[in-house]
C-alpha cells in the first residue's frame, strides 16, 4: 500500500495552520522524524540518574550523534542479528551495516522475523535490509551478502561499534584478530583512538552469553577460548563399523560415503544450504540405518548434523540481544558505564543470570604482542607442532600453515588450504625439526583461518 501518513494537529489554530505527517508503515521527509519521535531515548540522554557515568553531563548532543554520525556493524543476520538490527534501529542508530553469507531457509521463519515466506532463498542479508529500511524512517541499513573474511581493513576501520551474532568460534576469532591487527601503537602505548569496541552475544537453546570487548584493553575473545565447549566429533570407528545413532549414520554418509560416490559431480564438496545435497545425504542415511536397525533419521535432523544446527530459542535470542544492544546504547552515548565485561543467561530451570570480569591472558596469542614460545625436542616431527597447534587449548587452529625464513629465504614447511602446495609439503610432517633444518630459537609464522593475522612463535629446543 506504499507509505501512509497519519496527519496530527499540532498547536492551535484549525487543520490548515498547522499540520505535520507522522509516519505508520512508511517514510515521511528526509529523516522521518516527527515530534516527540526519540522521546524514549531522550529520558536516558537529556537528564541524569542513579546510573549514570560519574563523567556524564546531559545534552542533546549525545542524541545527534547516534542520529547523524554513529556507524554500527552488526556481524549475521539470523536469531541474534534480526533482534539486533531491530533493537538498534529502533534506538536511534540509523547508519548500520549487516553481513551474513546465509539464505534464508524455511526453518528460520519461526524466529528470524524479519523474514516471510516468500524470501526462502533470498541472502539474509539483503532481505533484513530492506524490511527495516522500509519499517524504520531515516534508518539505513547496509547489506554485505558474503563472509566477513571477504571484507578488508579499510571496510572495518569506519565503524563506531562492531556487534556480533554469530553462530561460529571460528568467525568470532577472525574478527577479533581483524580489530587487534587495526590498534596503533606508539612506544608500545595503546593509542586509544584506535580501538573499536566489540559486543559479542551467543545463545545455545536456553543458555545464553553477551561480552564487551575493548580490544587491547580487556580480555579477548583468544584470552577466554577454553570457555568455548568442543566441537561434537563422533569417533570415525563408530562411524565405519558400529553405527548406534542416527546421528551416526547421517555422519557416515557425509565423511565417507559422499567422497567416494561424489554424487555431483567431482570435487563438489557438502553444501548444508543446497536443499538437493540435503536430500541425497537424507535417503543414503535411511538405507544405512536400516542395515542396523536404527531409526530416527529425519530430513530435519539429516540438515542439523550436516551444518551443526544446536536448537535454537527466540526467547533466549531476544534477551542477549537486547543485552548486546543495550551495551551499544551505553558505549556510544558514553551516559553509562559498560558491562565488566561477561554476562551469562540461563532460563532452563528459573531464571538465572551473572556477570563478572573475564581477564585478560598475558601471552594472548592474539592480543599480547608477545611472540609464542614453541618447545619442543629437535628429534620432534613437523606434525607434532601441527598437532600441538589444532589441539592445545590456548591455539585450537584448524587448518595451520607453517612458514620458516631458512638460508635468507621464506619457506613454506606445510600448507593445507592448497592441494597441489599440501602435497609437496606433505613428507615434511615425518620429518624432525632438525632434518628439516630449523634451529634453536628459530621464528615460525603461522597462519589459519581463526585469524587474519600471521601469528610469530619462537621455538624453544628442549634439551
Amino acid at each position: 500500500s506504499g507509505s501512509k501518513a497519519l496527519w496530527v494537529k499540532v498547536g492551535g489554530g484549525n487543520m490548515a495552520d498547522g499540520v505535520e505527517p507522522m509516519a505508520v508503515d512508511g517514510g515521511c521527509g528526509d529523516t522521518g522524524d516527527w515530534e516527540g519521535r526519540w522521546n524514549h531515548v531522550k529520558k536516558f540522554l537529556e537528564r541524569s540518574g542513579p546510573f549514570t557515568h560519574p563523567d556524564f553531563e546531559p545534552s542533546t548532543e549525545s542524541l545527534q550523534f547516534l542520529l547523524d554520525t554513529c556507524k554500527v556493524l552488526v556481524l549475521g543476520a539470523g536469531g541474534l542479528g534480526c533482534e539486533l538490527l531491530k533493537n538498534l534501529a529502533l534506538s536511534g542508530f540509523r547508519h548500520i551495516h549487516v553481513i551474513d553469507m546465509d539464505r534464508i531457509d524455511v526453518s528460520n521463519l519461526n524466529r528470524q522475523f524479519l523474514f516471510r515466506p516468500k524470501d526462502v532463498g533470498r541472502p539474509k542479508a539483503d532481505v533484513a535490509a530492506e524490511y527495516i529500511n522500509s519499517r524504520i524512517p531515516g534508518c539505513e541499513v547496509v547489506p554485505h551478502f558474503k563472509k566477513i573474511q571477504d571484507l578488508d581493513e579499510s571496510f572495518y576501520r569506519q565503524f563506531h561499534i562492531i556487534v556480533c551474532g554469530l553462530d561460529s568460534i571460528i568467525a568470532r576469532r577472525w574478527i577479533n584478530g581483524m580489530l587487534m591487527s587495526l590498534l596503533n601503537y606508539e612506544d608500545g602505548v595503546l593509542d586509544t583512538s584506535s580501538i573499536i569496541p566489540l559486543i559479542d552475544g551467543g545463545t545455545e537453546g536456553f543458555k545464553g552469553n553477551a561480552r564487551v570487548i575493548l580490544p587491547g584493553m580487556t580480555a579477548c575473545i583468544d584470552c577466554t577460548l577454553e570457555l568455548y565447549p568442543p566441537q561434537i566429533n563422533f569417533p570415525m570407528c563408530t562411524i565405519a563399523t558400529m553405527p548406534r545413532l542416527p546421528e551416526h549414520c547421517i555422519e557416515y554418509v557425509r565423511i565417507l560415503q559422499w567422497p567416494k560416490e561424489q554424487p555431483f559431480g567431482e570435487g563438489v564438496e557438502v553444501d548444508g544450504d543446497e536443499p538437493s545435497h540435503i536430500q541425497w545425504i537424507y535417503e543414503k542415511s535411511l538405507e544405512r540405518a536400516a542395515q542396523f536397525s536404527i531409526v530416527g533419521i529425519t530430513y530435519r535432523l539429516t540438515q542439523g548434523v550436516v551444518k551443526r544446527i544446536i536448537p535454537a530459542v527466540a526467547s533466549t535470542n531476544a534477551v542477549i540481544a537486547a543485552v548486546c544492544a543495550t551495551e551499544v546504547f551505553k558505549i556510544a552515548s558514553s551516559a553509562y558505564i559498560p558491562l565488566n565485561n561477561y554476562l551469562v543467561f540461563n532460563d532452563v530451570d528459573g531464571l538465572y543470570t551473572y556477570t563478572f570480569e573475564a581477564e585478560r591472558k598475558e601471552n594472548c596469542p592474539a592480543c599480547s604482542q608477545l611472540p609464542q614460545d614453541l618447545q619442543f625436542p629437535s628429534s620432534a616431527k613437523l606434525q607434532e607442532v601441527l598437532d600441538y597447534l589444532t589441539n592445545h587449548a590456548s591455539f585450537q587452529m584448524k587448518s595451520p600453515a607453517i612458514t620458516a625464513t631458512l638460508d635468507g629465504k621464506n619457506r613454506t614447511l606445510y600448507l593445507q588450504t592448497v592441494t597441489s602446495i599440501e602435497e609437496k609439503t606433505r613428507p615434511n610432517l615425518t620429518k624432525t625439526l632438525k632434518e628439516l633444518g630449523l634451529v634453536h630459537g628459530q621464528e615460525l609464522a603461522v597462519s589459519d583461518v581463526t585469524t587474519p593475522q600471521t601469528l610469530l612463535f619462537k621455538l624453544q629446543f628442549l634439551s
